[in-house]
């Protein structure tokens, strides 16, 4: 199930703490030694926004505080010239999504105020703060227009009928009625849709506020993860170009065919993009994130082919608004297009694409449709914004979370500008990750990442991990993550073998398309080659193999615990689907379960369902013979909790040594300090009793 990170912390942004601003300096590690605390100790950075001259940066950067199990995000500026970083807030709340405005003379950016998130400013050096709306459901994200008359901001408005609206006397009533599909989503019952509102701003204070999807129930931007890179101004601030999939329940439940719509500010007048007359491809999958180009002349965004299919491969469209037509800039590039923005003059336009295993930064010469890659490096591009002399980014790696960067355009040379964990870091002793290329069973070649640890003595034997990939198109590249964190597995005296297996990006669209369908195939071959050949090697201990993964890594640890044939000692499954058909009618968005399972499994004719259903990891249980722990999140709407709790007592059943750590109030995530914590104690608990005896 693919998940983004950058919406995950909004439930962790709003639990801001006095006592969660930690002196940095303080941090002491023990002989070099990743731990769960020090994980969490780490400074998580993130929404660089470039300033018009190009001259500065704003940032924010999100620390915890474990033992009060809260949250606070400040914001710095970073001077390009004078390579100098000012922290700008040190307040007890948390300030997020800050941009630029008034042609750098100001900063505006969210903040709570009254209960409620508001839109912001004060000065680049955090002085002279100001709240400028007073928004009743408050602020999502918001954009300037370009002559910053005008703000366009994210607010919630109400979905459906409530029990409430029917029956005003049960006013006491936790009762939801249902009557349609769609009803509850990744962690929440919907009785609210996102709503672009433009307002109009006279540089104190918002008026005149339109909804630009009134009387329409849709999302705009779209749930889960859509963020106001999902709407655009026109250069001339004339036009709004939005994403919206203009669908709801049964409907919605079962589609993926979101739209680029331009609305006309004067005229309030909308047309839909993607279904133009004189187009041929009618755009049926996801199209989002429109992006003008500097002159206005036309609009890029990123485009999938098919309905139903979220991990399509991610083109790269640009639509000339004076004549209507539409190209795919990327038809010749077998890869999926990340994170884009336009080059200043137009002329380019500069992306983030996986491939073999890291993320890098791409230039596409408007022109004539040239692709170059900029970038080269073990690490991952998340973003990339153009800056004038340089592009800026931000990378992380397996070894280093979120840095900021400054790339040149012509040579590719990347230099560190932000050192936010340096020193943590540097106090750290971090394990070598290897690239390797094994062989599989269907003679392909399958890049396997290798993460040894610390000080490893290669005449020693090693318990080793298998690391089974979530997504299930989720590429493993060069993630650094704060839960299914490699370094730390490592650290705690375990090889990690982690392989990109059938279904994973940045293999060509081919290898990435071949896992749907196909859940216990292919795929699950891959996992067991990989580890396989590393078991080879004489400091692998084949007698003390563990296989861990969340998501689809859990469904295929639930899966492999009935073929593993003994190779393993230990298992644990996140979040992961164990019985198929129980999922099928579990989940929300049915188009992933139509596309990836082939369809319902009453359908009895359907060679790929039935493929599908038979392979479910529950019908294998009989063949369960090695202890497992079970870890789940209740507000998961995914994949629900009884999926664990199904595995869990099955094995308890048959007599598997088995343990289970249920969140109450997690979702697909672990997303507070201390549950955190408790994840990572837990993980290693269980993995020493069976793997270091």
């Amino acid at each position: 199930m693919r998940k983004s990170l950058f919406l995950c912390c909004f439930f962790l942004l709003s639990c801001a703490h006095e006592s969660a601003i930690i002196d940095k300096s303080k941090m002491e590690i023990k002989d070099g030694i990743l731990t769960p605390e020090v994980l969490w100790s780490f400074g998580r950075l993130g929404d660089v926004s470039v300033a018009q001259d190009g001259t500065r940066l704003v940032y924010g950067v999100t620390y915890f505080d474990v033992k009060e199990n809260k949250s606070n995000r400040e914001l710095y500026v970073l001077n390009l010239k004078e390579g100098k970083n000012t922290k700008i807030t040190t307040t007890s709340e948390n300030e997020y999504a800050a941009k630029w405005v008034k042609n750098g003379s100001k900063i505006a950016f969210l903040a709570p105020h009254k209960g409620t998130m508001q839109i912001w400013e004060m000065n680049p050096d955090g002085s002279g703060r100001k709240c400028i709306s007073a928004i009743e459901n408050g602020v999502s994200d918001f954009l300037y227009s370009p002559n910053g008359t005008q703000i366009l901001y994210i607010s919630d408005v109400k979905y459906g009928t409530t029990t409430h609206d029917k029956y005003p006397d049960l006013d006491k009533s936790t009762g939801i009625i249902v009557e349609d599909l769609m009803y509850k989503h990744w962690d929440e019952w919907v009785t609210t849709v996102p709503h672009p509102f433009l307002a109009d701003f006279d540089g104190e204070q918002l008026s005149t506020v339109k909804d630009l999807l009134a009387n329409e129930p849709y999302e705009c931007p779209m749930k889960p993860f859509g963020g106001i890179e999902q709407l655009s101004f026109s250069p001339d601030g004339k036009y709004i170009a939005y994403t919206c999939r203009k669908k709801t329940g049964l409907a919605y439940s079962i589609s993926t065919d979101s739209d680029i719509f331009l609305y006309d500010i004067e005229n309030q007048t909308t047309i839909n993009l993607c279904k133009t007359a004189n187009s041929a491809d009618k755009n049926e999958g996801y199209d989002v994130n429109p992006a003008f180009s500097p002159d206005g002349n036309s609009v890029a965004w990123l485009s999938m082919e098919h309905d139903g299919y979220e991990s399509d491969k991610n083109r790269l469209y640009v639509m000339n608004l004076k004549t209507g037509e539409k190209r795919d800039c990327t038809k010749a590039f077998d890869q999926s297009i990340g994170s884009f923005v336009w080059s200043n003059d137009g002329q380019e336009l500069f992306f983030t694409s996986c491939w073999h295993g890291t993320i890098q930064i791409y230039s596409l010469k408007f022109a004539d449709d040239s692709i170059e890659q900029l970038t080269e490096g073990q690490h991952d591009y998340e973003s990339v914004t153009d800056a004038g002399n340089v592009l800026i980014g931000v990378r992380h790696s397996m070894s280093i979370p979120n840095e900021i960067y400054a790339i040149d355009k012509k040579t590719g040379e990347q230099k560190q500008l932000s050192f936010e964990n340096q020193h943590l870091l540097s106090q750290l002793k971090m394990g070598k990750v290897e690239e390797r290329w094994v062989e599989t069973s269907d003679n392909k070649q399958m890049l396997v990442w290798v993460v040894y640890p610390p000080d490893f003595d290669a005449t020693k034997k090693y318990p080793t991990l298998l690391y089974c990939q979530g997504g299930p198109q989720s590429p493993v590249s060069q993630f650094w993550s704060y839960r299914w964190n490699l370094q730390i597995m490592a650290a705690n005296g375990y090889i990690v073998v982690a392989p990109n297996r059938r279904g994973l990006d940045g293999f060509g669209c081919e290898w990435n398309a071949a896992i749907s369908g196909d859940y216990g195939g292919q795929c699950m071959s891959d996992l067991l080659t990989a580890i396989d050949e590393l078991s080879k090697e004489p400091f692998v201990d084949e007698e003390r193999l563990g296989c861990v993964g969340a998501s689809f890594g859990g469904f295929s640890v639930y899966w492999l615990a009935g073929h593993h044939e003994k190779r393993f000692k230990a298992f644990i499954a996140h979040d992961g689907i164990f019985n198929m058909e129980q999922q099928y009618l579990e989940t929300e968005e049915m188009w992933f379960a139509n596309w990836d399972m082939g369809g319902a499994y009453w359908e009895k004719d359907n060679e790929t369902a039935r493929r599908t259903f038979n392979n479910s990891p529950h019908r294998f249980v009989d063949k369960w013979d090695t202890p497992i722990l079970c870890i789940h999140g209740e507000k998961d709407y995914r994949i629900l909790a009884s999926q664990g709790m199904s595995a869990f007592n099955a094995a308890k059943l048959r007599g598997i040594p088995a343990e289970l750590l249920i969140f109450p109030d997690e979702n697909h995530w672990v997303l507070q300090p201390q549950n955190g914590v408790l994840w990572q104690r837990t993980f290693f608990e269980w993995l020493d009793k069976w793997l270091k005896k």
